[in-house]
């Protein structure tokens, strides 16, 4: 599956909404949570910091699902340590503690944020 979505706040939900009947479509409601919650994040900070559009893919791999987000905007994303009263700023870290591996890849015209999600034994 892949959409090219406009990065307006209300793409997050058009998003999720998105992923969560292309997986159950494909049959994997065992990862659903975990990939809405991805999801949100990721496109959240496409929608903040991307530029006017972004890329959502997402590929059911035999023994995982990988999803990306490509945005046209410059820098590369990494994971900060907001303080304790910040309302914002811990997407990375969440992506980080329930994906099984994540990252950052230069494309061209832009970046991809990438991650991929263990299918349950």
């Amino acid at each position: 599956m892949e959409y090219l979505l406009p990065s307006v706040p209300s793409g997050v939900g058009k998003a999720r909404s998105l992923v969560r009947a292309e997986l159950t479509g494909w049959g994997r409601e065992d990862v659903i949570d975990d990939c809405l919650l991805i999801i949100s994040e990721l496109v959240t900070n496409a929608v903040r910091y991307g530029g006017s559009a972004y890329a959502l893919r997402l590929e059911d791999r035999e023994d995982r699902l990988y999803g990306e987000v490509f945005d046209p905007g410059d820098g590369e994303p990494r994971p900060c340590s907001p303080d304790v009263e910040a309302l914002s700023g811990r997407g990375l870290q969440i992506v980080a503690a329930i994906a099984d591996d994540w990252g950052v890849t230069a494309a061209n015209g832009g970046k991809v944020v990438w991650f991929s999600v263990l299918a349950p034994a």
